[in-house]
Formats: C-alpha cells, sequence, structure tokens
C-alpha cells in the first residue's frame, strides 16, 4: 500500500507519496494555487505546451529505460498547435513514462517525479515553488531523522541480546523455572532502566496509563544511543562479576557523562 504524506504550502494541503522509493508530489494540488475549481485544466494547459513536453521527454530518457521515444517525437511534433491536447493519462499509457503517476480514488490525481513536480510549481507560480521546495526539504529531513531513530532502536535490540546472554549465563541458575528467569530478566533490565531514566519500566507504566509499548520506545537518538553503550557495559560488568548495586551506580555515572556528552554536540551542530 503505497503511504500518502502531506506538507502544507502557503495553507495548501499537498500529497507526497514514493514509488519504488522514488518522492513523487502532487502537481494536482499545485494546480489548486491557479485554479481551485479545475485544477486538472491547469495540469492539461501545462501539458499542452511544447517546453513542457521536451522537458519530460528528456527526464524520462535519461531515468526510464524503457522510455518510447517514438511516441515522445510525435507529442513534440504536435505540441503548440491549437488542436493540440494532453493528458497525463495519455502520455504515461503511450510513452510508457515513469516520471508522472495518474491515480484514481481517494488519493487520485497527477503525482509527478519531484524534479518534474518542482518544474511544474515554477510554472505555476515561482513564489510557490521556492516555498514548495523548502517545506519537502523539511519533511525530508523529518523522515531522516526517524530513520536515524529507527537504526538506533534496532541496534539498541541486538545488544539487548547480548546484555540477556550475559544474565542467563551468570545470573539466572539452572534450575529456575520460566517465570522466575523473566523476574531476574525484567530486574536486570530495570538496572539500565533507572540508571538512564531514573526510573523502572512499571513505574513508567504507571505514569503513562494511555502510551503503547515502553519508555524505550519514546526515546530521544541520544538516549537509545547511551542505551546501546550501557547495554554492552552491564553485560561486561556481569561477566566480572560486579554486584548489581555496583553496576548501577558505575552505569548512573556512565550514563550521566554520555548524555552530556551527546547533547552538547546536538547542540553544536545547531548553531552551526
Amino acid at each position: 500500500m503505497t503511504k500518502i504524506q502531506e506538507i502544507s504550502v502557503k495553507d495548501t494541503a499537498i500529497r507526497t507519496m514514493k514509488v519504488g522509493g522514488v518522492d513523487y508530489i502532487c502537481i494536482t494540488d499545485i494546480a489548486r494555487q491557479r485554479n481551485s475549481l479545475e485544477p486538472n485544466a491547469v495540469v492539461g494547459n501545462w501539458m499542452r505546451n511544447r517546453n513542457t513536453i521536451e522537458y519530460l521527454g528528456i527526464w524520462e530518457s535519461l531515468n526510464n529505460p524503457g522510455f518510447n521515444p517514438i511516441e515522445f517525437e510525435g507529442f513534440r511534433n504536435q505540441a503548440g498547435l491549437n488542436a493540440f491536447t494532453l493528458s497525463p493519462s495519455r502520455w504515461i499509457e503511450a510513452t510508457n513514462a515513469i516520471g508522472l503517476v495518474s491515480k484514481s480514488g481517494r488519493y487520485g490525481g497527477t503525482y509527478a517525479q519531484r524534479d518534474i513536480a518542482f518544474k511544474f510549481a515554477s510554472w505555476v507560480s515561482v513564489e510557490f515553488e521556492l516555498y514548495l521546495i523548502k517545506e519537502f526539504q523539511r519533511l525530508k529531513e523529518e523522515e531522516q531523522k526517524q530513520l536515524g531513530w529507527s537504526a538506533k532502536r534496532e541496534l539498541s535490540k541486538i545488544n539487548y541480546h547480548i546484555h540477556t546472554d550475559a544474565v542467563r549465563a551468570n545470573l539466572v541458575p539452572d534450575e529456575v523455572d520460566a517465570y522466575h528467569s523473566s523476574l531476574i530478566y525484567a530486574e536486570e533490565a530495570d538496572v539500565l532502566n533507572v540508571a538512564l531514566f531514573g526510573i523502572t519500566a512499571k513505574e513508567w507504566r504507571d505514569a503513562n496509563p494511555g502510551k503503547k509499548g515502553n519508555m524505550r520506545d519514546y526515546a530521544t537518538i541520544n538516549q537509545l544511543i547511551c542505551l546501546s553503550n550501557m547495554e554492552n557495559l552491564n553485560a561486561v560488568f556481569i561477566n566480572e562479576g560486579i554486584p548489581q548495586r555496583d553496576r548501577l551506580h558505575k552505569l548512573n555515572k556512565i550514563a550521566i557523562q554520555q548524555m552530556t556528552v551527546l547533547e552538547e554536540v546536538g547542540n553544536r551542530k545547531l548553531l552551526k
């Protein structure tokens, strides 16, 4: 299922989506800047333009191995004539184009690869194009932050297994049943929770009854980096036979030190 997102550009909702990992922007939404009642007519007028046909053809030639240049030449020869009309769906079907996508239904409209969409926005309004580019860049930055968070969360999960292996090898006696083993694992997980977040998992759940998941699902990237490091360190401390109380004290000092460094690095980046 294609994920549709929205950005707001000058109080206009502009839909975006990805097709095969490529960003597309709804030019039907952009066209409402010129004609809110008949945006498809605006797109149709743009596609009648010879410069538009040439731009689309060059883009497809550079990015689409399956592009049909013969049909493109036919459209280019007709472009500019009074009787010439061209819809996005006709262009896509005739030339096997991938730069435009025509969708029907709830999220219907014409979507264009972002370079083409910016070109169309410039034709509609240079001012609107600049606002669109700025807002689209903000969306991409947010996506990158989310990807970074997800990667750190996965790393934390991997290191969690290293941590639990150390607990199992050193702290769980062979004769302990599964229920009591789980209590030992939870207790050791709370050593990390208290050292970093200052509260246990139960205390967090009691304080946040409406939230799904656990406190680690709501951690910042810096907290996940620190947590990943602490899981490895606690595994080492457990293997060395350091008592839990001493480990908690050491881990808390490490957490404070690492979070201070990580936050300072982040602040320096923001000031640049």
